[in-house]
């Protein structure tokens, strides 16, 4: 697996809930943290160090904006502060877990890696594209826009000075099993691959996770960002935006040991959890066994 399987861990949280239309992700992080993520990854040999949370806004003391794109001005302050740290972290030679929230922070997280680096590849694991844009979107939540924000798709309001636009070359969606209109319109003019729950419940988890990263391969970096709704709400419930039919425990956990197996992991995120919808901090608990696979945890 190579010296990466080495790198330090840094933890940043990102407990942002403007982007999504229920509150309560803002506490994932805290939820994440609380099931043991720092023990779960010194067990694997690795140093992890926490690099606390950025500054978010409450959606009752900040200007909604464009409705189209709710709280975006806001969205983007947090995410230039994920952005700052995730380049910081990247240059110092430490693997940056950036935990949410709800997933616009991404937005953040990938700029900062492009910043680091220069556009890189996302295996976006999540039962929704996340490819609205502002003139496409049902509900103008932005938790639903941070792919094609990153990809350059989404328009000039969502560029920064904190990251290039685009950040992004290519993207491979994994486990997805509800888009909207504009998404599907969308996907075919990208440098995109597209597993469906339909592919993989027809070829397997391992055919097509090996075919996703073999796509990603070669790019300036490769960030997983895992929104815990791609899992099936039975086994995490604590999600704004459950979707029945998604990943099993055991196909989650797969997925992510392959991840771990190719030794192509540069970052990782974990978002959409809600402690408000959860039963028992289950879902924090999975993100954190997840996590583990992806950093290499194994059976035997």
């Amino acid at each position: 697996m190579g010296s990466k399987a080495q790198e330090p861990v840094a933890v940043i949280g990102a407990g942002l809930d403007l982007g999504a239309g229920r509150r309560g992700v803002d506490m994932g992080p805290s939820a994440i943290r609380y099931a043991g993520l720092q023990e779960r990854i010194e067990r694997l040999g690795r140093r992890c160090v926490d690099w606390g949370d950025v500054e978010v806004g409450l959606p009752e003391a900040t200007e909604v904006g464009d409705p189209r794109a709710r709280y975006l001005a806001a969205i983007l302050r947090s995410c230039a502060r994920v952005a700052a740290l995730v380049a910081a972290a990247r240059t110092s030679g430490y693997l940056p877990l950036v935990l949410g929230g709800d997933h616009s922070i991404a937005i953040g997280t990938l700029g900062g890696l492009a910043r680091a680096a220069g556009p890189g590849a996302v295996l976006w694991i999540d039962a929704h594209g996340d490819l609205n844009r502002p003139e496409s979107s049902p509900s103008g939540n932005v938790h639903g826009m941070p792919l094609a924000a990153a990809l350059g798709v989404a328009g000039d309001s969502f560029a920064s000075d904190a990251w290039p636009t685009p950040s992004l070359e290519r993207v491979a969606l994994f486990g997805v099993r509800s888009l909207d209109a504009g998404e599907r319109e969308l996907i075919g003019k990208l440098n995109a691959r597209v597993f469906t729950m339909s592919d993989l419940d027809r070829g397997g988890v391992e055919r097509a996770m090996r075919e996703a990263l073999e796509f990603l391969s070669g790019a300036r970096f490769l960030h997983v960002s895992l929104d815990l709704d791609a899992v099936d709400p039975m086994v995490a419930p604590g999600v704004g935006t459950p979707v029945r039919g998604g990943l099993s425990y055991r196909e989650a956990h797969l997925a992510l040991e392959l991840v771990a197996e190719s030794g192509l992991l540069d970052s990782l995120e974990l978002v959409e959890v809600n402690p408000v919808l959860d039963r028992a901090n289950e879902t924090g608990e999975l993100a954190v066994e997840l996590a583990a696979s992806a950093l290499g945890a194994r059976i035997l």
